[in-house]
């Protein structure tokens, strides 16, 4: 369906699920590979701007803590441990390929302080007119909500693809999809290809904002595909496990759940 023809700027969210091992530490063989094809798509001629997790982790990684640890004020020491390793990693990975990175850590109210908003737009701007590759995370070490109740990186990723007026959202997720069912403990449930609209029927599928499962789950995704899809943004939902799929999606076809944008009619 050529999802990527008139996208000549996407926005990519990586989470913590998608960037580490099972233990919690950094997966760097992965990390490698979504750098390799996230290079490539830029040589083909699209901006990327990468919204990744993985700080926490990679902190707790620096400095041998063994777990991720379950205080806020702990978590927020690893995240500003951790985000300086991270930046580290990409720059050399992306540094390999040709391609110069910059950090941008944000806080919400970004969203709602109208000079902070304009400087965060010009800075993406400015940065993509430069052929640098944005790399955005929550500002962790001094921002609690996305440590404990906040809905994390699906719900950032929505917002920076708004500031960067972005043509596409790729939600990287540690599942293939979105299904009518939880995968995990319905071998028969199945995977939703394209959802036209967010109503409440769909919602109600993620469980609703009020469970154990929505919690920073699919119901975040939910969310954030509601914001981007309002503001004329398709959205895909799709597996990281193996980032080569991606050029599925270059080549024209479609993997994952396909979230469409009224607006842009795509």
């Amino acid at each position: 369906m050529g999802y990527f023809r008139d996208s000549r700027r996407i926005v990519v969210k990586v989470g913590t699920s998608t960037l580490t091992h099972s233990t919690g530490h950094l997966n760097l063989r992965r990390i490698e590979k979504l750098v390799k094809v996230l290079s490539d798509m830029k040589n083909s001629g699209i901006q990327i701007v990468l919204v990744s997790s993985g700080a926490v982790s990679a902190g707790v990684a620096k400095v041998g803590f063994g777990s991720i640890p379950e205080t806020p004020e702990a978590k927020q020491a690893m995240a500003a441990i951790g985000q300086s390793e991270l930046m580290k990693i990409y720059d050399k990975f992306f540094s390999a390929y040709g391609h110069t990175v910059a950090q941008i850590l944000m806080t919400k109210d970004v969203l709602t302080n109208p000079s902070r908003r304009s400087a965060a737009e010009n800075t993406f701007k400015r940065l993509l007119e430069m052929n640098c590759i944005p790399i955005v995370n929550e500002n962790d070490s001094v921002s609690t909500d996305e440590l404990t109740k906040f809905g994390g990186n699906d719900i950032l990723s929505a917002h920076v693809a708004t500031l960067c007026e972005a043509d596409l959202l790729l939600n990287l997720s540690d599942v293939d999809g979105f299904y009518d069912s939880d995968p995990r403990s319905n071998p028969d449930a199945h995977l939703i290809e394209r959802v036209e609209e967010i109503n409440d029927e769909i919602l109600a599928i993620a469980g609703g904002a009020g469970t154990a499962r929505g919690t920073g789950g699919m119901i975040a995704k939910l969310n954030a595909a509601k914001i981007v899809t309002d503001a004329g943004i398709p959205m895909f939902i799709l597996n990281g496990e193996e980032p080569e799929i991606l050029y599925a999606l270059l080549d024209g076809g479609h993997i994952g759940t396909y979230f469409c944008a009224p607006k842009s009619k795509k």
